[in-house]
């Protein structure tokens, strides 16, 4: 196939169809069932997953078997069965719901507005990963269109990653049969380094997240009555914090929730940090003369992508400044996000979170860690030849500019599953989430040319799988 003639016929079909609609799934609130409980009657993950089974209707790829999979009270699935050139199957994996609004959107934007400027299509979804159901079914169409070849494609889309893919392992129970077995596993649902070359994810971190409440009252008692006399319960959570976390470097005190590195993971880690540089930190928006937390770009690389780190997402108890009375008040509660390394599993890590925040609670007040569903982390399978030098060649031929591995610090809980149901498949976890796209923050988006060279790129691995040597 001719990269010119892919870069022209790809770039043609984002602007005249995969941009459009992709600014309507923007605006549609399809929040993820851990942020919408009632997300069923509200009808925005309908409204997602009807608009994406439409304009895949309206493509016409010759062949196509598409269907919106319902099981009980789970969030829809779009799967699609496209027939191949050769005896295999791929499948390409993304998702179409969203996390919620989020404060701090610049003037004019919006997470339900989808605002282009310039070569950046702003909007909650559109980069995370709306619009990886487009991508999928253009790599298809481009290979096609070009005289190339590829293999049976299978493409699952799901309505739950967001909320750590619950709802995902039922539906590859109940396709399991129609799945395969896939040797190649494409994700688009993961980060880049830059806007200069095709980033390729070698690992994931796994998480523990839930809810850590101190209770020490039944009702709230005024400070100067109360204080001194009653434990507070932001100290008490401050302490139960120490426990697991070094307040002063942020290191994980919990030996278990660390995992070694392995070499090959070191070098890659070395090579990103002299790729991107002081970019790999300088890409945030740091507060007055906030500085990163070390000075070596590589041990940035590591701490990110294969440490544990501790984050406070959310709180309660807390009554907004404006309306704070000098009461000391009987609960706090803290949302934590604990991010393991890709080797460490993440059940027996949260049973462990809970048993150390659980413990011997300071003073005998009421101490509750209620966790959230684990997800694993994963390692990439060792990249083989073939695949190694299609990427190089994707790379070179539709950014100019070599293929890069790194691990990102997220986590996609559905790669973990599927590294375990598949062990001989070969994986390119890729995506489009470079610096400052900011996936689920405020003023996300979609680099615009990077989905395009991305989609060109796809298109390219899908012909070199099937012509590989077998």
């Amino acid at each position: 196939m001719d990269s010119k003639e892919i870069t022209s016929f790809v770039d043609a079909a984002w602007e005249k169809s995969l941009l459009p609609e992709i600014e309507r799934y923007i605006r549609i609130p399809a929040k993820s069932p851990m942020f919408d409980a009632d997300w069923e009657k509200n009808g925005h993950i309908e409204a997602a997953v009807k608009l994406l089974e439409a304009w895949c209707k309206a493509e016409n790829v010759t062949g196509m078997k598409l269907e919106i999979v319902r099981l009980p009270g789970r969030t829809p699935l779009l799967f699609i069965d496209i027939p191949g050139d050769v005896d295999d199957t791929v499948m390409l994996y993304g998702h179409y719901d969203k996390q919620p609004e989020m404060t701090g959107w610049a003037e004019g934007l919006g997470p339900w507005l989808a605002v282009r400027q310039g070569d950046k299509l702003f909007g909650r979804g559109g980069a995370d990963d709306g619009y990886s159901t487009f991508a999928s079914l253009l790599a298809i169409k481009t290979v096609r269109q070009m005289g190339g070849k590829h293999a049976r494609c299978v493409v699952l889309i799901e309505g739950c990653e967001e909320s750590g893919s619950f709802d995902l392992p039922h539906y590859v129970e109940h396709l399991k049969a129609r799945i395969g077995k896939p040797s190649l596993i494409v994700c688009l649902d993961s980060g880049a380094g830059n806007y200069d070359q095709l980033w390729l994810t070698s690992s994931l971190r796994g998480i523990v997240g839930g809810t850590l409440s101190v209770e020490v009252l039944t009702e709230g008692i005024h400070s100067g009555d109360a204080s001194g006399v009653v434990p507070s319960s932001f100290r008490i959570a401050r302490g139960l914090l120490d426990r697991i976390e070094d307040k002063n470097t942020g290191k994980i005190l919990v030996e278990s929730f660390h995992g070694p590195i392995p070499p090959q993971r070191l070098t890659q880690a070395e090579v990103s940090g002299r790729v991107l540089g002081e970019s790999l930190f300088k890409r945030f928006p740091y507060a007055g003369g906030t500085q990163p937390m070390h000075e070596d770009v590589t041990e940035l690389v590591l701490n990110r992508t294969w440490r544990p780190y501790l984050s406070i997402t959310g709180a309660e108890g807390l009554p907004p400044i404006a309306s704070a009375g000098n009461v000391l008040r009987p609960r706090t509660a803290l949302k934590l996000s604990l991010r393991l390394p890709p080797s460490v599993r993440s059940g027996p890590a949260a049973a462990e979170l809970k048993r150390i925040l659980e413990a011997d609670p300071p003073y005998g007040a009421v101490v509750k860690f209620d966790a959230e569903e684990p997800a694993d982390g994963w390692d990439a399978p060792a990249t083989s030849p073939w695949l190694e030098a299609s990427l190089e060649k994707a790379s070179q031929s539709f950014f100019g500019r070599e293929a890069c591995h790194m691990g990102e610090g997220g986590s996609i809980p559905f790669m973990g599953m599927l590294g375990r149901e598949f062990p001989e498949a070969q994986f390119v976890i890729t995506g489009v989430l470079g610096p400052q796209s900011n996936a689920h923050g405020p003023n996300e988006f979609l680099h615009i040319p990077t989905g395009k060279r991305l989609t060109s790129s796809m298109a390219q691995v899908l012909d070199d799988h099937a012509r590989r040597p077998r």
